[in-house]
């Protein structure tokens, strides 16, 4: 067992103010929250370390480009955040910060890139960008083919090297963009920053039932035989979500969660890249890629899920092929090296693959559920990795609402954000909304 913070605190059989299932970056977002909030939280999560999951696994991509005002609003809050993470932990963290590494994001305007939608969402919330035609990209970013492909295509489909068809792809560059530097080292500074106000830890603890009784829930119980007692308990268990629903007994109603298998692969950087091209990353739903630089010379490059490629969902969290397929790899990096026409690519895959929590929307879920005191931080994976800032306050306004009698399912709690003081709906990540229309991806 590991436990970091409070550890005069004996939890066997006994009570504590919450308890989170999941130590990634969104539950130690939200234990920070709910720590400064007066309700230092128990988290339990089965693996070794904070973020050891899927948060390590993630492309870490900070951008904006959403489909409702609300998730747009939130990114931007939680950029501006990244901008002062130090500040915004307030805890110093003797492994170092985790970095927002700006490269700037130039969207290429593919019909699934909805850029008028997204465009018209930046002038209300205030975020910078570029609106850019085929012949200013074209100066810019020489290395970039900007012929219209689409929609994408199977590699092994004939019609995949047709030539480019209509005009040249224009686009928008959102100058803010970027990725951070170590996605688990960003948990981990967030872990300190909660331990720090009296959350406690615990790792290698897998989490076996949730108890609950006819007014609402109770506790946890744990795969070593003992039980925690609280009122509060917060499905933060990214691929494992639909998972701890299940042990919460949920009805299968509303939106849903699955983990879903996602291949990331690493190539090296072109040479000159950045000199050539601003070392732009580059989201092109024309082709179904992205790719952006990476750490020590290299090259980041992720799928986008095009309806041409089959989705792998994954029923058994504990069993999925943790290593890139050849398949993915010629896929994705064939693709991409069309659309950059200085990539190079080598024979041997390189990346990684991991399981993501997503929702049917693709949007996340931060709401309460049917369970009194159950809450929900699920759909997560992928797209919500940049909104780790923010996620933690979003989880604390609802329980505090909530706990405190509020119906957030008819009176939804309204969040102003800490910097701009935009107001966020968090009624928009409900579990009952409609499905968004969105533009499918997970890109980050």
């Amino acid at each position: 067992m590991t436990t970091v913070g409070s550890p005069h605190l004996d939890h066997d059989g006994g009570s504590v103010p919450a308890v989170i299932i999941g130590g990634g970056v969104v539950g130690c977002s939200i234990a920070l929250a709910l720590a400064r909030a007066g309700r230092p939280p128990l988290v339990l999560d089965r693996g070794p370390a904070a973020g050891a999951g899927s948060t390590s696994a993630s492309s870490a991509v900070v951008r904006f480009s959403y489909s409702t005002i609300d998730a747009v609003r939130l990114s931007w809050e939680s950029k501006l955040l990244w901008d002062m993470w130090p500040e915004h932990l307030g805890t110093p963290d003797e492994l170092g910060y985790a970095r927002l590494i700006r490269t700037g994001l130039l969207i290429l305007d593919a019909p699934a890139s909805r850029l008028s939608m997204v465009q018209s969402h930046f002038d209300v919330v205030g975020v910078p960008y570029e609106a850019l035609t085929a012949a200013e990209i074209a100066q810019r970013c020489p290395d970039v083919d900007l012929g219209c492909f689409g929609p994408p295509k199977r590699i092994d489909d004939p019609s995949f090297w047709d030539d480019a068809v209509g005009e040249p792809l224009g686009g928008y560059l959102t100058p803010d963009a970027g990725y951070v530097d170590d996605p688990a080292l960003a948990a981990h500074n967030l872990m300190v920053a909660a331990a720090a106000l009296g959350a406690e830890f615990r790792f290698r603890n897998e989490v076996t039932g949730v108890l609950r009784s006819d007014r609402g829930v109770t506790g946890v119980a744990l795969a070593d035989g003992t039980s925690i007692d609280t009122d509060v308990v917060v499905n933060a268990a990214g691929p494992y979500s639909a998972v701890v629903n299940r042990m919460a007994s949920l009805p299968d109603t509303g939106i849903r969660t699955r983990a879903l298998r996602q291949e990331v692969h690493v190539l090296p950087q072109p040479q000159g890249y950045e000199a050539r091209n601003g070392g732009l990353a580059v989201s092109d739903s024309d082709m179904g890629t992205y790719m952006r630089p990476h750490l020590a010379g290299t090259f980041m490059v992720g799928g986008l899920e095009p309806e041409c490629d089959p989705l792998e969902w994954i029923d058994d969290p504990d069993a999925f092929n943790e290593h890139p397929t050849a398949d993915g790899w010629e896929a994705q990096t064939t693709r991409a090296a069309r659309r950059l026409t200085s990539l190079g690519v080598p024979p041997a895959p390189s990346g990684l693959a991991a399981l993501y929590d997503v929702s049917d929307d693709w949007m996340p879920i931060y709401d309460r559920s049917d369970l009194p005191g159950f809450y929900l931080a699920i759909g997560t994976s992928g797209n919500q990795f940049k909104n780790a800032p923010m996620i933690g306050s979003v989880m604390a306004a609802i329980i505090d609402a909530c706990e405190s009698g509020r119906d957030h399912d008819t009176d939804p709690v309204v969040l102003d954000g800490p910097i701009t003081g935009q107001p966020i709906d968090l009624g928009q990540f409900s579990r009952r909304r409609a499905v968004h229309q969105t533009t499918n991806s997970v890109l980050g």
